[in-house]
């Protein structure tokens, strides 16, 4: 695991494509290895040229010895000299996870160092975790280096200009050399520390670390990913035994703080002078965005000029948003290391804006702000009922509550946060305090890190874990963000908790929730039982930055012509119902009939390669396979969107031409409904079906919005919806009319788990009725759970088909199944 990226989990039969991946990286790094080589693109980009080296460097204070660092050096492309940026890496990574960014600056004329850290890759050495005598006395070697270059930028005699930047662990690098190294000129890390031992010992009191609550599962992944398979592995002796005296009592020693300061920005945060970019992300339960709050401001005292960007991703996964950030870096160093003009400067947001219909992509918007407000802007109190409560630790601290696991804080379905269904609980039944507050006359967004002050009465110091919910009008509960505030505060007295900072809309009608338990899976409790009384003594105050306004997403054109197109659609259906169309009567009764379907696009790729199966009254079919299996092109010749090059779809016995009658009896969302994002969503499905030209009492709209369970939001324009909430406006709209075949491609993305369960629910119900569903979906355990029979899909082509029961057989799950089938057998 890389602790600079997100950790992600993917469907078992995506290996394929995979090892297509992992082929083209390795191939990339070939490229770049053995001396001097040129790298060529096949899409004609500029190439590159690459130099590996290992530079020697003096091993830290021991300088009667030397350590080798593997590096990769890219010279500027299209220049004979240029700026010099150099590229770190995350904890447990190495040089070649930045191939690809580094070759993008170059192409952009920098000349980009590449680096494995001490410890890491090829480069020798013990890991000192950014330690000023061994890290950041490398990093100032290696820019010695660079003054000797040719073709590198020279400010002064052994001063090239230089930007640093990298990920976690590469960014707090950046920041350290900054701090040492005056020849540094602009910095940009990203989803890094500024106090790695505030990081690992969290104290939402203020407290500091030294009172603070042990992360250990966080901590046991950064220590054991550099760890090299044994106990200390490849890290000094001395932090390796720290950590361990650490782990095995589970609290922090004055020592551990001391040595973890001393590698962080915190302590030499009054000298680091240099125009910096902070990028910190929103899923990230490691380093919160308060710890790049604390180096914004740090850096801001000393006068120098500080943009902050808080994204979609971070370590606990999230969308990394790759193209926007490193467009970010490089208009920032054109910036300050080229002079060019800049509209980057502020605090910039990213949201996201709902779904593209098109693309099926979350839509991601930016809010901006010309000047960073810290956590604690325009701060609104709302006032907190619940009382006192008592809350227990259970005896060896388990079960405990979830807020987020590393690597797995962004994966929704981990935990039933809506009570009352699948999956973990997210907060366990007796050891939890709830305060909520009224509910919310206004929308209202949330930008900053709340706080409250509490009152807790019990034996010794006490750690709790605050949180901060979103109550929706039905009851349902989940997270703002997967994150804990961890806290210790001595039983008889009150402390004020700042929670964590977070970009957060919370709706009308909704409430907010305090949540404040007694154990946390992330981090170290009390083995023994407890019993505390917990009490909410002072309003909730949450910040807001009314001055931080978003971009209007841009609306695709294709959807200001979805209401002629809807016309042109139900014009065509009436014209055809004029035609002589007698269809087949002894399929009059048969949904679905597909009979040879082939369908090769120009390219020459075959799509659907003679495809046959039947589809029967009351059954819903789950058309299975990976991504590019042909599904989407398959339910595209269906609706009568494209022309097969050969067979047939018969629907009631009638053939699918553009403008069959026959399809008004098909109710459809395949790649999207083409919402008009202006107008609410009851506008939307009213404008939709008097498109259709058919009787408003036909529709059953008030059936459709059952389903869609939208409530107030309704009412809202669809801009604003999240991308669970567009899908289930969608299916509403497939469901209007209450068709007799209804095709759905991928229902359940964006979904939750309530809401996914209570899909499930309808769409057997809805056949049951006598209809028919189809549904399309690569989740295995979806059309297990969902659909009665399957066509199981695969380069194209049928590979099985049949009831559920029996493509499992003998109790084997269906993805055991589709393995087999295909000639993947685990």
């Amino acid at each position: 695991m890389r602790l600079g990226g997100a950790g992600r989990l993917r469907e078992r039969w995506g290996r394929t494509s995979r090892v297509a991946r992992w082929t083209a990286a390795g191939a990339a790094v070939a490229l770049v290895g053995g001396g001097a080589a040129w790298g060529v693109t096949a899409d004609g980009a500029p190439r590159v040229q690459s130099l590996d080296q290992r530079i020697a460097v003096v091993d830290g204070p021991k300088d009667d010895q030397r350590v080798s660092i593997d590096t990769t050096f890219y010279k500027p492309v299209g220049r004979t000299k240029g700026p010099a940026i150099m590229l770190g890496h995350g904890f447990g990574g190495d040089k070649n996870d930045v191939v690809g960014e580094a070759r993008a600056l170059a192409r952009d004329g920098y000349a980009v160092l590449a680096w494995s850290a001490r410890g890491f890759g090829h480069s020798t050495g013990e890991i000192a975790l950014n330690s000023p005598d061994y890290e950041v006395k490398d990093t100032r070697q290696l820019i010695d280096w660079l003054a000797k270059r040719p073709d590198v930028q020279i400010d002064g005699p052994g001063d090239p200009r230089v930007g640093m930047a990298g990920e976690s662990y590469g960014g707090a690098i950046a920041l350290m050399t900054a701090a040492y190294d005056k020849r540094v000129d602009a910095i940009a890390p990203q989803i890094t520390w500024n106090s790695l031992a505030d990081a690992l010992f969290p104290n939402a009191t203020g407290a500091g670390a030294e009172k603070g609550v042990f992360k250990k599962l966080w901590a046991g992944l950064f220590f054991t990913n550099g760890a090299g398979g044994s106990a200390c592995g490849r890290f000094l002796p001395s932090l390796c035994a720290m950590y361990q005296k650490v782990a095995e009592e589970g609290r922090p020693t004055s020592d551990a703080v001391a040595t973890l300061r001393r590698s962080s920005p915190a302590s030499v945060a009054d000298r680091i002078k240099v125009p910096t970019l902070l990028v910190q992300g929103q899923a990230d339960s490691l380093f919160p965005l308060d710890q790049a709050d604390a180096n914004a401001r740090a850096i801001a005292r000393n006068g120098a000029p500080v943009s902050v960007v808080w994204f979609q991703g971070g370590h606990d996964g999230g969308d990394s948003e790759t193209d926007r950030v490193r467009g970010l870096l490089r208009d920032f160093f054109d910036a300050r290391l080229r002079h060019a003009p800049s509209s980057r400067d502020g605090f910039t947001v990213t949201r996201a804006g709902g779904l593209d219909s098109s693309t099926q992509q979350v839509v991601v918007e930016q809010a901006r702000t010309r000047t960073y407000p810290g956590l604690g802007a325009a701060p609104q109190p709302l006032p907190l009922n619940g009382g006192e409560q008592t809350i227990q630790n259970p005896a060896g601290g388990s079960p405990a509550s979830i807020s987020a696991l590393p690597g797995l804080g962004a994966l929704g379905g981990l935990t039933d946060l809506g009570g009352g269904g699948a999956g973990l609980p997210a907060d366990m039944p007796g050891q939890s305090a709830r305060f909520d507050t009224r509910p919310l006359e206004h929308p209202l967004r949330l930008t900053g890190a709340p706080s409250v002050r509490i009152k807790v009465a019990g034996d010794g110091d006490i750690p709790l874990f605050a949180k901060l919910y979103d109550v929706a009008p039905d009851g349902q509960a989940f997270p703002a963000r997967r994150i804990a505030a961890a806290l210790r505060v001595t039983g008889g007295g009150e402390a004020t908790v700042t929670l964590p900072a977070m970009d957060y809309r919370f709706d009308r009608g909704h409430r907010l929730r305090l949540v404040v338990a007694s154990t946390d899976m992330g981090f170290a409790t009390p083995p023994k039982p407890a019993s505390y009384k917990v009490q909410a003594v002072s309003p909730l105050t949450v910040p807001t930055v009314p001055a931080l306004t978003a971009e209007a997403a841009p609306t695709p054109a294709w959807v200001w012509g979805l209401p002629a197109a809807a016309l042109a659609i139900a014009a065509a259906i009436l014209v055809g119902g004029r035609r002589r169309d007698t269809g087949r009567p002894a399929l009059g009764d048969v949904p679905l009939e597909i009979t040879g379907l082939t369908k090769a696009y120009k390219n020459g790729h075959l799509a659907v390669v003679d495809l046959s199966f039947r589809v029967e009254k009351g059954q819903v079919l789950g058309l299975l396979g990976p991504n590019g299996a042909g599904k989407t092109t398959t339910l595209r010749m269906l609706m009568g969107l494209i022309r097969p090059d050969s067979g047939e779809i018969r629907i009631f016995g009638h053939r699918v031409t553009p403008g069959a009658s026959v399809l008004s009896r098909l109710g459809s969302f395949v790649e999207g409904p083409g919402f008009l994002p202006h107008l609410s969503g009851r506008d939307n499905l009213d404008l939709y079906w008097r498109a259709t030209g058919r009787p408003l009492d036909e529709a059953h709209m008030d059936e459709a919005l059952r389903i869609a369970g939208l409530g107030s939001a309704l009412d809202r324009t669809v801009r604003t919806y999240s991308q669970g909430m567009r899908q289930r406006l969608a299916i509403a709209q497939a469901m209007l009319g209450l068709p007799d075949l209804l095709v759905l491609d991928e229902p359940t993305n964006g979904l939750d788990p309530p809401q996914i369960r209570e899909m499930r629910e309808v769409l057997v119900q809805y056949a049951a009725a006598g209809r028919t569903v189809i549904v399309s979906s690569h989740l295995l355990a979806e059309v297990e759970q969902t659909c009665t029979h399957a066509v199981v899909m695969a380069g194209g082509r049928r590979v099985a088909a049949g009831p559920v029961s029996e493509i499992t057989g003998s109790g084997r799950r269906l993805e055991d199944a589709f393995l087999e089938i295909i000639g993947e057998a685990p």
